[in-house]
């Protein structure tokens, strides 16, 4: 059963897409209709109370098809299997959330820069989650379509082939026990092969080192996975063998293993033998969008093709529709990622950016230029648990608005180590532009800004590697919610940036590829007019302003890199 809170959720959720249902019948603009229900509902012009649809049939009895919402009855489950929850959202065709759920998991930290998940507890919260999110839309399972999955990536998972149970904790993509091999490979003179092969650098966050770690620690393993009695996966892998007995990935995870040759598409001996990885424990790689197999009976009550598969960054960028070369998303979470898409072809990087596959349609690979800012919304995190310059995270963007700039304070949140552009693990936060002036609203202000930095330093990077300009850029992510960061985005960059009225991007990624593998969606044509636009930012900083505050930034990364 629902608890309070759930309940409420799963009501207005179901309430709301009913209401939609009904007004479609009258208003013939899907759009509008959606957002006169929203709007109908939040208003309380029309009670909830009066608006929740029936509870569904029995399982197994007849269901009666009288309404306006049941002729529109099938519906694409997204499994979104993050970092720190599961979730799991079921999408309409018009991509409209009916049902969603989502439960955290426990976090493992057995000594410092060391992150393990419980590979059974993600499996389990994950499938509780899909459960969920059924009863929270009032659906049958067998009105799901398909499933699509999408997934932390790089994440490492070892389990036996005859039990199914994993034999270690899962080496989440934090986690930098492995940084050691990577210095190692390093010396050796390895990195330039590593990075000709799979466009990505020599880095403990990828999942090849995380294995030669695991297979150097337990010989035992290693001598079990060369007998073929061990299977290896990213967290796709792992949730497509449990929902359907198939071993397997898509390209997007696999491009992230490090052990993947993105230009010949296929696990590559050389790599496996660099990095001591046995192939026997390799999965199958697939289209991205094509079917894996069913997941069995048992687990919904009814066999439902997992039908899609994409990382979380590469499904956010197909859940924005960035199909077209140029095309640019970025993220703004806890760190900012952001991915443009550049076609059939990998582009090199010379400004330390990495190449990736984006997805497989069946008809061919298409790639992406992807950065990684290593600290974004957790900077505000900072300035509200650690140095308690902040009731909520929400007040920052009051604060930042409170003044008319930041006073030449900068702040270059180094606490990891910067990220791409310059991977330098060495850097360390840093804050510069202090006087006896400087207020907690500036240093807020220099908090957020530092965000927008970050990603315009990336944007420049993408613009450089590419040859192309940005015609916009789209957001989502939770710190996309401040109105203040994207407004300063779209100035410091001198681009639009868009919100999209669906926020829930990289869920969608994960249910347009799967629906477009069973003809759900009739191609991207189809999926690309469900995208709508909630909001933009149009530039109106003037040029020498922009200049004057970049060139200080500069300084500032300058010193942060600088110092040791």
């Amino acid at each position: 059963m629902l608890g309070g809170a759930s309940y409420c959720r799963a009501a207005y959720c179901s309430a709301e897409y009913y209401f939609f249902r009904v007004l479609s019948k009258f208003v013939s603009y899907p759009i509008a209709a959606h957002r006169l229900a929203s709007y109908l509902l939040s208003s309380s012009i029309v009670p909830l109370s009066c608006l929740i649809p029936p509870p569904p049939s029995p399982r197994g009895a007849k269901m009666r098809y009288n309404t306006p919402m049941d002729r529109n009855s099938n519906y694409i489950l997204a499994l979104d299997q993050g970092t720190t929850t599961s979730r799991a959202i079921l999408f309409n065709h018009d991509g409209i959330i009916i049902g969603v759920k989502q439960i955290p998991f426990r976090q493992i930290f057995p000594k410092p820069g060391w992150v393990e998940h419980d590979a059974e507890e993600i499996w389990q919260t994950q499938l509780a989650a899909a459960r969920g999110a059924i009863e929270a839309a009032q659906i049958e399972p067998g009105q799901i379509a398909a499933i699509g999955i999408t997934n932390q990536r790089e994440t490492t998972v070892v389990w036996e082939r005859a039990t199914g149970k994993p034999v270690y904790n899962a080496i989440v993509w934090q986690c930098r026990r492995s940084s050691g091999i990577c210095d190692e490979l390093r010396r050796r003179g390895a990195e330039p092969e590593i990075r000709a092969r799979t466009g990505l650098v020599l880095d403990a966050y990828f999942s090849g080192t995380k294995l030669t770690w695991l297979f150097r620690e337990y010989p035992e393993l290693r001598a079990r996975a060369e007998r073929g009695e061990l299977m290896f996966g990213t967290i796709d892998s792992w949730l497509i063998y449990n929902l359907t007995g198939v071993h397997a990935t898509d390209p997007s995870n696999a491009s992230r293993t490090m052990l993947f040759n993105i230009h010949e598409r296929r696990w590559d001996d050389e790599l496996l033998r660099m990095l001591e990885v046995p192939p026997r424990i390799l999965p199958e790689v697939r289209p991205s969008s094509g079917i894996f197999g069913k997941a069995k009976r048992e687990l919904f009550g009814a066999e439902i093709p997992v039908a899609g598969v994409a990382g979380d960054q590469q499904a956010a960028l197909f859940g924005h529709a960035c199909f077209e070369p140029g095309d640019v998303k970025n993220t703004y979470g806890t760190g900012c990622f952001t991915l443009m898409n550049t076609g059939p072809f990998p582009v090199e990087s010379k400004h330390n950016l990495l190449a990736t596959v984006a997805w497989d349609l069946g008809k061919g690979y298409t790639y992406a230029l992807e950065g990684s800012v290593f600290i974004a919304g957790a900077v505000i995190q900072w300035l509200r648990d650690q140095m308690g310059l902040l009731s909520d995270s929400a007040e920052s963007e009051q604060l930042a608005r409170s003044v008319e700039g930041s006073e030449g304070v900068y702040i270059v949140p180094a606490f990891v180590g910067l990220g791409a552009p310059y991977w330098d693990s060495e850097a360390r936060g840093t804050v510069v532009g202090l006087t006896r002036g400087t207020s907690r609203a500036h240093f807020v202000r220099a908090a957020l800004e530092s965000i927008a930095y970050q990603s315009m330093d990336l944007f420049e990077a993408m613009k450089k590697d590419s040859g192309r300009a940005l015609s916009c850029i789209k957001a989502d992510g939770g710190a996309s919610a401040n109105s203040f960061l994207m407004q300063f985005q779209a100035d410091i960059t001198g681009t639009r940036v868009i919100l999209p009225e669906v926020s829930e991007t990289t869920a969608l990624g994960a249910a347009y590829l799967a629906g477009l593998a069973i003809g759900y969606w009739s191609g991207l044509d189809d999926v690309r007019k469900n995208w709508r636009m909630r909001r933009e930012f149009l530039p109106r900083m003037a040029e020498e302003v922009r200049a004057e505050l970049i060139d200080g930034w500069r300084k500032a990364v300058s010193t942060a890199r600088n110092f040791r």
